[in-house]
């Protein structure tokens, strides 16, 4: 039996905690600490020697300390919301009230046309040409142009593409209602929100609580279930001014909401409930509010306007130093690294609403294809296919997509 006033030490540097966090040794200060606890229990004439028996307990032993060390460095990790995943990310979203969102469907605009007048409710049904059914998330007029813009989303969740064109079918008449057609890609669906897209939500929730903030704001329309995105910002000054690069007119003493996605009458409950009282608003989208707490009917009403934001289709060319080793479907395969990229697919933060996209988000799951084989010559970015430059930017009243056919890859 061991004495268990009995005291154990050991020649490894422990681990310990500062200031700055978790500190570790390095995996050699555990090696040499091993060998020295090895040559104090058989004797200093014991051979050190990695090759030796003792050597190879010693390296074992090193390795299973640092692996143990590496998992409790992943766990403090997962303390900070920066670096969070998983059910680690979910519990410190549950601290501000918020849940991960689960899968979701590709949202994109179409153009539906057909006689004036006609009126198309929410929950009306297109097809793509792949077979892939959208249902429309708000209740529109087919105007005096014969065409109304309508935003759909695919019944069948993850990131399924929907290029330009595609979707093209009226899936469910509705008399007057002849056509429809997407002339931007879609906004990919997830399978699951990914950590990025989380956190991302999660630092825009954390003034959840409060009233009358932008933040607040914000938060409460990105929890709404189907908004894709959105951009929150006001006008404080007694004048007009514009804002961002489509010069987007804000009224005076105004804030402005801009919202992809979601359904009408949520969005402004959304932002009824964290809006300033008597501030004026932007955009062209309104829904009426009644005020239902602490009144009888009749109750009193306000009109929430925000602004629907455009898809705006972003063009990318990719050149490359030709070689007879890279693979055969190479455009397909950068394809799909740009996709991954611009969608967030990829762990980073996908485009979004008043983004500014840079050539730079681009190149390392380019060169993750083939380290070897790949050099990248340059990457240039285009709102109209013509003009490329290194970074595009996109107003508070646009949203990036991006279409496979829109992404060039040139050999050279």
């Amino acid at each position: 039996m061991t004495d268990e006033n009995t005291n154990y030490t050991t020649a490894v540097p422990a681990v310990t905690f500062s200031k700055t966090g978790l500190l570790v040794p390095d995996e050699a200060d555990i090696l040499n600490g091993r060998l020295t606890d090895f040559s104090t229990a058989l004797g200093s004439l014991m051979g050190t020697s990695l090759t030796s028996p003792q050597g190879q307990l010693a390296m074992s032993d090193s390795a299973i300390i640092a692996d143990k060390n590496d998992q409790l460095l992943a766990i403090v990790n997962q303390i900070n919301p920066d670096f969070s995943s998983g059910r680690f990310q979910d519990a410190i979203g549950r601290i501000y009230f918020i849940d991960r969102i689960g899968a979701t469907g590709t949202t994109v605009t179409a153009r539906c046309s057909g006689l004036v007048g006609t009126q198309i409710p929410a929950g009306s049904m297109a097809q793509d040409e792949a077979g892939y059914l959208y249902i429309s998330q708000a209740d529109v007029t087919i105007g005096s142009a014969g065409n109304v813009d309508v935003i759909f989303q695919n019944l069948t969740t993850g990131p399924i593409g929907c290029p330009i064109g595609a979707l093209s079918k009226v899936y469910k008449a509705i008399p007057g209602w002849s056509g429809v057609k997407n002339d931007t890609a879609g906004v990919l669906g997830n399978d699951e929100e990914t950590r990025a897209n989380f956190e991302h939500r999660r630092r825009n929730s954390v003034a959840n609580n409060a009233r009358n903030t932008l933040n607040a704001i914000k938060g409460q329309v990105l929890g709404v279930d189907g908004v894709v995105d959105a951009y929150v910002t006001h006008n404080p000054t007694p004048t007009e001014r514009v804002e961002g690069v489509t010069k987007f007119p804000l009224k005076r003493n105004s804030f402005y909401v801009g919202v992809y996605g979601g359904k009408a009458e949520e969005i402004a409950d959304a932002i009824w409930r964290k809006a300033p009282p008597a501030v004026d608003m932007n955009g062209d989208t309104s829904q009426v509010i009644a005020d239902k707490d602490g009144y009888d009917p009749p109750y009193p009403e306000y009109t929430i306007t925000w602004q629907t934001v455009a898809p705006i289709s972003a063009h990318i060319k990719v050149e490359l130093k030709k070689s007879e080793y890279l693979p055969t479907n190479i455009t397909e395969l950068v394809q799909g690294a740009v996709q991954g990229a611009f969608n967030g697919v990829d762990g980073g933060t996908r485009a979004r609403i008043a983004s500014t996209l840079s050539a730079g988000r681009y190149y390392a799951g380019i060169y993750a294809i083939d380290p070897i084989n790949i050099d990248i010559l340059g990457i240039t970015l285009s709102r109209d296919g013509s003009t490329y430059t290194t970074s595009i930017a996109f107003g508070i009243d646009e949203i990036p997509t991006l279409d496979d056919g829109n992404i060039s890859v040139v050999l050279t």
